[in-house]
């Protein structure tokens, strides 16, 4: 209960920090937006009576939006200018302050990346069903954890190297790539789309999409909860790890 609060309250201050770059802000919705923007138009055209996929890329939209991290330049500079100190001196854990500004960053994406949403919704037509998205709804914030643990993680060599941000961009080419926003798994043939459902990617991201839009049902769909869960534990435990080692080497130079 009390890492809630302390959650909370990190969300709540980073939140209102975050409204004064609220220019800045609305660049950075398009920006994540232009993806599942051109992924819809391309596969729309390849397939213009797909209603699934419609449905799907609209959902993606709406994942990556409230599931965007940018900790190699919230998190990485602090390690770099060393600002870290001073979270590291405070009650409430450098990490938490970390999640806060994420969160904090994804709700102000869901505001500004509304008007987008409602656009395409009016403008593609989308047969959502109300119960596929409550389903995917559990899914969407075990993918928002994933992809900041898996961003931070990489984030977190800043300990070791000045290129911090290209792992970081290299790890956002693979969700988008293999994570369903160049191509649905659900449209790859067999064994490349299970092969590409065992990989972090899809669960960061294709995975919520593809049950919001009705893809993924029944035993697939409990799979993909699995391989989710699977991941998350996994990305704990790393992120973890690097964290911890991370620290040594800052605390043993700064010494």
């Amino acid at each position: 209960m009390r890492m809630i609060k302390q959650l909370a309250i990190a969300a709540w201050e980073s939140s209102v920090q975050q409204w004064s770059w609220r220019s800045f802000l609305v660049t950075l919705v398009l920006n994540q937006a232009i993806g599942p923007l051109i992924g819809l138009l391309l596969w729309t055209a390849v397939m213009p009576d797909s209603s699934a996929v419609r449905g799907y890329f609209f959902a993606v939209l709406a994942v990556q939006l409230l599931t965007v991290s940018y900790e190699d330049h919230t998190f990485s500079n602090s390690i770099y200018d060393g600002t870290i100190v001073d979270g590291l001196l405070r009650p409430r854990p450098v990490i938490m302050n970390a999640a806060g500004a994420n969160l904090g960053l994804r709700f102000w994406h869901g505001i500004f990346g509304l008007p987008v949403l409602l656009l395409v919704a009016i403008t593609a037509g989308l047969p959502l069903r109300l119960g596929d998205v409550v389903l995917a709804v559990p899914a969407l914030i075990i993918a928002g954890v994933l992809r900041f643990l898996f961003t931070i993680t990489l984030a977190l060599t800043a300990f070791w190297t000045d290129r911090a941000s290209a792992l970081v961009s290299f790890g956002d080419t693979g969700i988008a790539l293999l994570g369903g926003i160049a191509a649905p798994l659900f449209l790859l043939p067999g064994p490349i789309a299970e092969a590409g459902r065992w990989l972090p990617f899809w669960s960061m991201l294709g995975l919520p999409g593809e049950i919001a839009a009705g893809v993924l049902t029944g035993p697939q769909l409990v799979a993909g909860y699995a391989v989710q869960a699977g991941w998350l534990l996994v990305l704990i435990v790393v992120t973890a790890l690097v964290w911890r080692r991370g620290l040594r080497v800052f605390t043993a130079v700064g010494a």
